[in-house]
């Protein structure tokens, strides 16, 4: 195990440095399970099943923790840069390589994009005259710097936004309680607070088994991200110890935070009147009588934003650097600074990034209604992905040496079909949901997209080692 500050080449010419600390991996992990997903997209969920949506987000995030359990099992055994990307062309094919690195990190460029492009909103409800071009400029421009100067500095940024997520959610989880047992609130069109309101509007199940499955839907997007654990594998001191640590408390995280949180606001607020012109948590401190309900979730979400584009920002530079040393990317992405940072992937995906929100803010409804259709199924591709390619990764390495491993996915092979299953069932949703239907036509064709341009790389490099090849036999 190498000690911190030393270097690491999982592939490529440049050397990436283990300077992710415990605190940092821990803290990330955290974070990664709290976003804007939850604070606004709650409320999606709740219409659609009511206080069930506790059971989806318990499913679900088994699930999730299955994924996690995964690639963690590779990440601990082979704790490199690019993590999915480099498992996948190690395990399965270079072809497979290829389509997972790509898929992940198009599928960031869209989820900072669409972040970006909204962060100037949040900075508008405190300064309306601020362009917000101008606003996701200096954001880019501020993250990008972060993520240049070195990966300890991205750890420190993103603990701090870490930190005010997990205080606001701490924070409305104390609150609600304490209105819940005083028994009062502000707002004269709400009964009581209760928790019997979990189950007395309608039933636990007020739109049936079916209205918990149509919820699956929101509730899978809203984990996505929370992969990123796996991606910091490369730059941690102790991967063996840090990432296993952060991976099993994953489910202890859902269980608060996401059950904890919305059991809470449900109790608060009835689920029927939860309509989503407002995010839940609002809803629940303007019903505790706090005024700056609005401007305290306003800063979280602000955090929120941030912290998606400092974390796609990161991993997908690590992304570029992993497949460069595939041969999957051109080898400038394997350029990285003295203080170990991919600085080349960084600065390309930043500048795409700049590119994707240029293109948001003029074609606005067209760019949400294809980009991020890619971004939604991209999410499903990459889970997918990680389950096949760590049941190849056990097929390659056999039987005797499985049972060396440390840190492995609970239940094997039954786990990983059992994940597949349910993924399956989750794109059937979307299929059914006019909302989801554009995902599940564009992700074949996104598919289709990447395997083509993955065989046009390979006869363009076979092509060049043929002249190659032939221009030193007739020099020879």
């Amino acid at each position: 195990m190498q000690s911190a500050g030393a270097t690491i080449a999982p592939e490529g010419d440049g050397k990436l440095r283990r300077d992710l600390k415990n605190r940092h991996i821990q803290m990330i992990a955290l974070g990664g399970a709290i976003g804007t997903g939850l604070f606004y997209g709650s409320a999606s969920s709740i219409q659609l099943a009511g206080p069930s949506v506790l059971v989806t987000y318990l499913f679900g995030g088994l699930v999730i923790f299955l994924v996690m359990r995964a690639v963690g099992e590779m990440s601990v055994h082979t704790p490199v840069a690019g993590a999915f990307s480099h498992y996948a062309y190690q395990n399965w094919s270079p072809r497979a390589g290829f389509i997972s690195g790509w898929n992940y990190w198009f599928n960031y460029v869209l989820v900072a994009m669409s972040e970006l492009s909204v962060v100037g909103i949040y900075i508008n409800y405190w300064f309306p005259a601020v362009p917000t071009w101008l606003t996701a400029a200096f954001c880019i421009f501020f993250i990008t710097v972060i993520n240049l100067v070195s990966v300890k500095a991205f750890g420190e940024f993103e603990l701090w936004f870490a930190l005010v997520k997990v205080a606001a959610i701490i924070g409305m989880i104390v609150l609600g309680v304490f209105v819940v047992i005083k028994g009062t609130t502000s707002n004269p069109d709400l009964p009581p607070p209760s928790f019997t309101n979990l189950w007395e509007f309608g039933g636990f199940f007020p739109n049936g088994i079916s209205g918990a499955f149509m919820a699956l839907v929101v509730v899978m997007f809203s984990f996505g991200g929370i992969e990123l654990i796996a991606i910091t594998a490369g730059e941690a001191q102790n991967p063996a110890r840090t990432i296993p640590k952060a991976i099993n408390q994953v489910i202890y995280r859902i269980l608060l935070f996401y059950i904890g949180s919305l059991a809470v606001i449900m109790a608060v607020i009835p689920w029927t009147k939860i309509d989503g012109e407002l995010s839940p948590f609002v809803q629940i401190f303007d019903s505790a009588g706090i005024s700056v309900a609005a401007h305290i979730l306003n800063f979280v979400v602000l955090a929120a934003a941030l912290s998606v584009y400092n974390s796609g920002l990161y991993s997908n530079g690590r992304m570029l650097y992993s497949l460069a040393g595939q041969g999957n990317a051109p080898k400038a992405f394997t350029k990285v600074s003295s203080r170990g940072t991919p600085y080349v992937g960084v600065l390309a995906s930043s500048a795409v990034t700049v590119i994707a929100v240029i293109v948001v803010m003029i074609w606005h409804d067209f760019a949400f209604n294809y980009m991020l259709s890619i971004a939604l199924i991209a999410g499903i591709i990459n889970w997918m992905m990680i389950m096949i390619t760590q049941w190849k990764f056990r097929r390659r390495i056999g039987p005797d040496e499985v049972k060396k491993l440390t840190f492995r996915l609970p239940g094997g092979t039954f786990s990983t079909v059992f994940v597949m299953v349910f993924l399956a069932i989750v794109v059937v949703q979307m299929a059914l949901s006019p909302n989801y239907r554009m995902a599940v036509i564009i992700g074949p064709l996104w598919l289709i997209l990447l395997a083509v341009s993955y065989e046009v790389k390979r006869k363009r490099n076979e092509k060049s080692e043929r002249v190659v090849s032939q221009s030193a036999e007739s020099e020879s």
